[in-house]
């Protein structure tokens, strides 16, 4: 007999950046309009705890954030256990959760594995979300014990191996998602205190700054003032670039909006014509959500250059322009935001191909697929079946005086 989807409970662990806990919030909401119990497992950064104020109705929980920087692995091992404990608790304690979940979806990234792995070590069936071009290695090694695979781009989908692949797009928060039939650019404008009627150009590099995009805007902007005398700018620099950032935009008098990151980022991007910007996915898909021209300007440490791979699908398409920051030439910089600003027709073949890399359905899609897996006959037995092979821990590790 097939469990109701009341009965259902899915974990989603999506903390560490906003390109995982934005799209995975997307989820949520998704599983809990279709009557899903739902776990938020998040991470205690700031930009986690401050996005998830308010849930009234997803549950949260906070688990030590895990990263692997370097060779840095003993702490890395460390943090994991600590991070496998604290899941484990999370879905057995019956003072924490009313039942483990049945299923555990990851959002990407290395905070995401030990969820899943303890899920799975609880019969849980476990999924994985890639947002980006070319799939992080945490989601390489989880790939082989998940039920199946959702992708940000269809370019992802051959470089999984022989998981079940389902190409989904990537979700966007709720407040973008809002703004895809009602945008109204001259009111956000007004609401950040700028001209309705002038253009506004946003430079972000996302919740972490991006000194090396900082630094090559700031060196631009004399040109951009002489050409675009009428040019407004909300400049999102991350805390350590603030002070730079900021003398830069004043010594030219600029009418400018400069915080170190804003809390409603759907208002920046509301009120921008036009945006300079990193290449995230999750930073991608709201673009493409919102039709806004970009030149993007991939992080050139990113692992795997995953960005520049990601910025290159859309450059291929035509959705946005792709500069390297190998070669930060102020004239070059200046004439892409001069013509994604001022060349009409470049601007309406971008908001095209925008519009044919968008999937507003991404997160019902994902919400969907997950549910029709827990649909199926799902007994204890074959829970406990799942659960015991191909586990990817050793069981002297495992804690079982946590369990009990």
């Amino acid at each position: 007999m097939r469990p109701p989807v009341s009965s259902l409970h899915v974990a989603i662990a999506c903390g560490g950046t906003g390109g995982h806990l934005f799209p995975g919030l997307a989820v949520g909401r998704e599983l809990a309009a279709r009557g899903t119990q739902v776990t938020l497992l998040i991470s205690p950064k700031e930009v986690d705890q401050a996005a998830v104020q308010g849930l009234g109705d997803l549950r949260t929980a906070t688990l030590p954030a895990v990263g692997l920087q370097g060779r840095n692995y003993g702490s890395f091992l460390m943090g994991f256990m600590m991070a496998w404990r604290a899941a484990h608790r999370c879905f057995s304690d019956r003072s924490l959760s009313p039942r483990p979940p049945e299923a555990v979806l990851g959002m990407g990234g290395f905070t995401a594995a030990p969820p899943m792995l303890a899920g799975r070590r609880l019969g849980a069936a476990t999924f994985l979300h890639e947002s980006n071009t070319v799939p992080g290695r945490a989601n390489r090694m989880l790939a082989r014990w998940t039920r199946e695979s959702f992708t940000g781009f269809e370019e992802t989908g051959g470089r999984w191996g022989r998981t079940p692949v389902t190409f989904t797009g990537t979700p966007v928060r709720e407040a973008i998602a809002r703004l895809r039939p009602i945008r109204d650019p001259r009111a956000a404008k007004t609401a950040l205190g700028l001209e309705p009627e002038r253009p506004v150009l946003l430079v972000t590099g996302g919740s972490q700054g991006a000194r090396g995009l900082n630094r090559w805007v700031c060196d631009t902007l004399p040109g951009l003032a002489a050409a675009a005398p009428d040019l407004q700018f909300i400049h999102l620099s991350g805390t350590p670039d603030l002070p730079e950032v900021q003398a830069a935009h004043r010594a030219l008098g600029l009418r400018s909006v400069v915080l170190p990151f804003l809390q409603e980022m759907h208002l920046a991007l509301e009120a921008a014509d036009a945006v300079v910007s990193r290449a995230g996915a999750s930073s991608l898909a709201e673009l493409a959500a919102l039709r806004l021209p970009s030149v993007l300007i991939p992080l050139p440490t990113a692992q795997d250059n995953h960005q520049y791979h990601n910025a290159a699908v859309l450059s291929r398409a035509g959705a946005a322009l792709l500069m390297e920051q190998s070669n930060p030439d102020p004239a070059r910089l200046q004439g892409g935001i001069l013509a994604v600003l001022k060349d009409a027709a470049l601007r309406d073949s971008m908001r095209t191909a925008l519009g044919a890399l968008d999937h507003p359905e991404a997160a019902a899609t994902i919400a969907e697929c997950i549910l029709e897996h827990l649909r199926q006959p799902f007994t204890q037995a074959a829970r406990r079946g799942t659960s015991a092979r191909g586990l990817p821990l050793p069981t002297r590790w495992i804690p079982f005086k946590e369990a009990a």
